[in-house]
């Protein structure tokens, strides 16, 4: 337990022989002091954490502690070293100086381009990460132990190690902001004991047979033919995320699209943009819903994640229908088109190119490759050719 008392240091006396009130800050076994603007001409002066005959001084000093024992009150001390206790205590309230409030500020900055789904997830993680904390912390107050304990916590809440993979990568990007924006330097960089748990792979995609099972059925239920067009959609578009499908005007560039992945926009360093040619199997489904705006209109009145909570149920009743016997998803169209165009010899690197992945550090050769559009249509014209 973290203890506060105001003291005096004989040792630190002033040139005119006074001495500076300090605020001890007594912490597993250690202490720490904070440099208070009161002083007394005598170490006498103090007695009891009271000075002597300045009863101005008194309000002065107990309005600090008082102060000080509010913010301790805030937090769990034990996650602090010493050093990290004094440091969090004096650290002045105000533009970006803990965890709260440059999350407001990120989760804002999201919202304002776009990305809610993203401030969501983004904001859910960090509040996860202050519940761990009981209370607001600096970024100062940061340590390996403080990573350790919210792992801990999110496995309590009964989260998978995906889920905790990903509040973890959010709040291991809030951090990098912090060192970005200077507000922060680590000399033992918080997460550098933090293994992450093993992920086990999601087997979602479907066999080429499975998929021109679903291509070619033929439901009397509006919904499971919007789940079927919606789902070949995406495989035809080289597994195009539900979000981009639907911001897309398929108008302004006639048989082509570029767009920016909306996961990639604030994260992918580098180039960002996909672009290909639209295939006439996608342009055949296209056509069934394009608006007079340019974009897919699939009649759909209510929100986004709505919408693809209801796409989510309706392709599952279509795999179940079609008796799948497996789980399928919107994401396993993604995930079919890459395993099948693997499965033709495609390069990985160019696989990822069409489906907007960031390529990975263990083949930095790949990050000075152009793979321009002729290749990726080229790529995606083989794998569907493969599917008729």
């Amino acid at each position: 337990m973290a203890t506060l008392y105001p003291t005096i240091v004989p040792a630190k006396i002033l040139k005119d022989g006074s001495h500076k009130i300090r605020i001890a800050v007594g912490h597993k076994q250690e202490t720490r002091y904070i440099v208070t603007s009161i002083s007394v001409k005598n170490i006498s002066d103090l007695k009891k954490g009271q000075i002597s005959g300045n009863p101005q001084a008194n309000v002065k000093l107990r309005n600090l502690l008082n102060h000080y024992q509010e913010l301790l009150d805030k937090i769990d001390p034990e996650y602090y070293s010493p050093a990290q206790l004094r440091e969090y205590l004096i650290s002045k309230p105000g533009k970006d100086t803990t965890v709260d409030i440059l999350r407001k500020k990120t989760i804002s900055d999201f919202r304002e381009n776009g990305q809610d789904s993203y401030a969501n997830m983004y904001d859910r993680s960090i509040k996860y990460f202050l519940e761990s904390t009981n209370g607001d912390i600096s970024f100062q107050g940061i340590t390996p132990d403080t990573i350790r304990k919210f792992q801990k916590y999110l496995q309590k809440k009964g989260l998978n190690d995906t889920s905790i993979g990903i509040h973890m990568s959010h709040l291991k990007a809030l951090i990098n902001i912090a060192k970005e924006k200077k507000i922060v330097k680590y000399e033992d960089d918080p997460f550098i004991a933090y293994v992450k748990g093993y992920t086990k792979e999601r087997v979602l995609d479907i066999s080429i047979d499975e998929f021109k099972k679903i291509r070619d059925s033929d439901f009397t239920e509006k919904s499971l033919c919007l789940a079927r067009d919606i789902f070949c959609l995406s495989y035809y578009m080289a597994g195009i995320n539900l979000i981009d499908l639907m911001s897309i005007n398929f108008k302004k560039n006639n048989d082509s699209i570029e767009y920016i992945r909306e996961k990639s926009k604030r994260t992918k360093i580098g180039e960002k943009k996909i672009s290909m040619t639209v295939q006439p199997e996608a342009w055949e489904i296209i056509n069934k819903y394009i608006d007079k705006n340019g974009k897919l209109n699939f009649g759909y009145k209510f929100s986004y994640p709505n919408f693809r909570n209801y796409i989510t149920k309706k392709i599952q009743k279509m795999a179940d229908k079609l008796e799948l016997n497996k789980r399928v998803v919107y994401y396993s169209a993604r995930k079919s088109f890459v395993q099948h165009g693997f499965e033709l010899g495609i390069p990985l690197e160019v696989l990822e190119y069409c489906i907007g992945q960031s390529m990975k550090k263990n083949r930095p050769i790949f990050n000075y490759i152009r793979i321009m559009r002729r290749i990726a249509d080229e790529t995606i014209r083989k794998i569907l050719d493969n599917v008729k």
